[in-house]
């Protein structure tokens, strides 16, 4: 546990809050816009498929869990019948990316849910959290929770919650900065300073 004050970060290193959220029963569905998007369901993607849509969705809130995983590790986590891989299309183009993790009995983790940033702000995340509510509890669960951090979005706190998510506990993460070793480019996350 950390005690009061200022606690110094290392150089090259990045420090945020993490709220970790919970939803203990289904939550309503908000209401949506009628969008011309489709949610399909990638059984075992192949990994430079998905860390492609990891970054386009990712890189500007400094996303950084499955960079640096080594690749034999993310095929396996990819191929697990646990983790459930969607994409958010918008005709052609892939603008989302929902994973869901039931490898906890009882439990859905909602690993990853974010969408390129030329879809945010017209209702595609109200969509996609709608279904991604459905396809979790749809697994007989009686958790299901998402953590968000202070370098994701500013308005994502506020949507987990009005999505019937209940913030249950808070941490603070200290990572090497993705941008200083190779995983972002480093113009990526403007909005976060490099410390060298």
């Amino acid at each position: 546990m950390l005690e009061s004050g200022l606690h110094a970060v290392p150089p090259g290193h990045t420090a945020s809050i993490v709220t970790h959220l919970e939803m203990r029963h289904e939550a309503p569905l908000r209401p949506e816009a009628d969008l011309p998007l489709e949610l399909v369901r990638v059984p075992r993607p192949r990994p430079d498929w998905y860390l492609d849509l990891f970054r386009r969705v990712g890189a500007p809130w400094l996303w950084f869990g499955r960079l640096g995983m080594p690749p034999d590790t993310l095929e396996g986590l990819l191929a697990d019948p646990g983790v459930h891989v969607h994409a958010l299309r918008n005709g052609d183009a892939e603008v989302g990316l929902l994973e869901l993790d039931f490898r906890q009995p009882g439990n859905c983790e909602l690993a990853y849910f974010g969408l390129e940033p030329g879809s945010v702000g017209a209702g595609a995340g109200r969509w996609m959290m709608n279904r991604a509510i459905r396809l979790a509890w749809g697994q007989g669960i009686s958790r299901f929770h998402v953590h968000t951090c202070t370098f994701d979005h500013p308005a994502a706190l506020g949507f987990y919650r009005r999505s019937g998510f209940t913030a249950c506990r808070r941490e603070v993460e200290i990572a090497p900065d993705p941008r200083l070793h190779g995983l972002l480019p480093r113009e990526a996350a403007p909005q976060v300073p490099l410390v060298e």
